[in-house]
């Protein structure tokens, strides 16, 4: 049987899930990025459509791997400061998890 004091947790959470109402502040850069790197590689289909001549896309496909990483940074960022230092701040058991999950993905990027 739940106490009172767990339930009220339980509630006050499913509200503030239901309350979100669009992206969080730190998301927003993110997303406005995404939507020009979406622009990019529609116009990169358009080049090759076009047969446009390949360094051109070449060219414009770095731009967007570039983009792309400027996004990752952004994400990175709003993760460090967010998730990894409420885990530290919080003495969370789940520092290491969190520190060895960004090490994995960092091992898989040529850094």
């Amino acid at each position: 049987m739940e106490t009172i004091s767990n339930q009220k947790m339980k509630e006050k959470v499913e509200q503030k899930v239901t309350e979100k109402t669009g992206p969080q502040p730190t998301n927003k850069p993110a997303l406005r990025r995404l939507k020009i790197i979406e622009g990019q590689v529609k116009g990169i289909r358009r080049m090759i459509e076009d047969e446009k001549y390949c360094i051109d896309i070449l060219t414009q496909i770095s731009a967007v791997r570039a983009a792309l990483d400027g996004v990752g940074k952004v994400i990175l960022r709003r993760h460090l400061d967010y998730c990894v230092s409420n885990a530290i701040r919080n003495d969370d058991l789940k520092v290491k998890e969190i520190l060895d999950e960004l090490m994995e993905i960092f091992s898989k990027e040529s850094i």
